[in-house]
């Protein structure tokens, strides 16, 4: 099986320029398991953008010689970023040889994707490049400090097993979200095994959604707004290791998914029960609409997944059929990274299945748009069958108009 890698750098420099050294940390993208930390020395007298394409060269050169296929670079450079993804032209004679080393490097790989992270996400590879310009203001010159691997660095640090890290990203209290070094879920589920992780996408903004009326199963496009939508929840998603795109046949759902299987070079299947559940007479309505129909009935039904929209489905008939879709992916992607584009009510219905929750879920949570959550599933037989990674991240799409 081929090897994805995420590839965290960073650079920098006391003095701009001065003593300079890059950090970079190398992790499988599929388990996020920690492979190689590496801390370089640039030299006495280099600036903050050089020493930043240094950890990108050797986040490079390490993907290469663990024998990776696809590469995601996680860089809170934003110059770097756009200069390699050639959105920015290179101007500077050094930025231009390192990056024309950079690209010479990137070749051989079927796919390297860049994409910026603010600081607060990228602090692992912060350490090592201060790490660099400790080891770079005591005399040590260019060139790599030290030479263990990063699972055997972490393992001594800790005492863990090997595979026991990985690197995930979660949603805090507030609805942000940071990288947080934690020990992988097997360590006590009782899985034996990797799990297939479900990443849940919502559809972005579409004309009814902006209207804010019941929109189910009623084909309307993306607007403007929700393809900008679409493309920064792709942007995020490109380093998450992804196998498999699966996308309900609406065309909300479609356009989303789209955006994140052209980046990341595969097709999407469609899969009709992911479609949004039906609302029947409801839709099209706004709340204040519906409830003017019958206001016992509409307030009961808001709370109560048992009941169905008139002449519509309830969302227990969607949980039964979102139900057999996740058992079918499970059965026929073991151990993969499924990207699920669909709507509010199948994501919730997803996570209720994670929660074991009960018939009131679907009104006690909150999804936004293009909102991005991650179940993991370890199979019937796991002591934990399932294990909710995160819920409703939208981060990337905050300030979007």
């Amino acid at each position: 099986m081929s090897l994805k890698v995420n590839v965290f750098a960073d650079g920098g420099s006391r003095g701009n320029p001065g003593v300079a050294g890059s950090g970079t940390a190398v992790y499988d993208a599929a388990t996020g398991d920690l492979l190689r930390e590496i801390v370089y020395v640039v030299g006495r007298k280099s600036t903050n953008n050089v020493a930043e394409y240094h950890g990108l060269l050797r986040g490079l050169e390490a993907a290469a010689e663990l024998g990776a296929s696809e590469v995601y670079v996680f860089l809170d450079s934003k110059l770097v970023v756009e200069q390699m993804s050639g959105r920015w032209k290179i101007k500077h004679p050094d930025m231009q040889k390192l990056a024309m080393e950079a690209r010479r490097l990137a070749q051989q790989f079927d796919r390297v994707a860049y994409t910026w992270v603010p600081r607060a996400q990228n602090t692992v590879a912060d350490k090592l490049s201060n790490d660099a310009m400790d080891a770079a203001a005591s005399g040590h010159e260019p060139g790599i400090v030290g030479g263990a691997s990063a699972a055997e660095l972490a393992r001594a640090d800790s005492g863990a097993p090997a595979g026991s890290a990985a690197t995930t990203l979660f949603t805090n209290g507030n609805g942000d979200t940071s990288l947080q070094e934690h020990q992988a879920t097997t360590a006590w589920t009782g899985a034996t095994h990797q799990p297939t992780r479900l990443i849940l996408l919502r559809h972005g903004q579409t004309e009814m959604s902006a209207a804010g009326v019941y929109a189910g199963l009623r084909d309307v496009p993306l607007t403007d707004l929700g393809r900008r939508q679409a493309e920064a929840a792709a942007e995020v998603l490109v380093g998450r290791g992804i196998d498999v795109v699966v996308s309900s046949p609406l065309s909300r759902c479609t356009q989303t998914a789209d955006a994140v299987a052209t980046r990341l070079g595969l097709t999407v299947e469609i899969i009709n029960d992911l479609r949004e559940c039906d609302f029947g007479d409801y839709e099209g309505k706004t709340f204040d609409e519906a409830d003017a129909m019958d206001p016992a009935y509409h307030q009961a039904w808001v709370t109560d997944s048992a009941l169905a929209a008139p002449n519509g489905e309830s969302n227990e008939d969607v949980n039964k059929r979102v139900r057999a879709v996740r058992r079918q992916l499970e059965k026929r992607y073991p151990g993969k990274t499924v990207l699920v584009v669909s709507h509010v009510n199948p994501i919730k219905s997803f996570l209720r299945q994670a929660f074991g929750a009960g018939k009131s879920f679907y009104a006690k949570l909150f999804l936004p748009l293009a909102a991005i959550s991650v179940v993991d599933l370890f199979g019937s037989q796991a002591p934990v069958p399932m294990v909710v990674r995160s819920v409703g991240e939208y981060q990337h799409i905050e300030g979007l108009k």
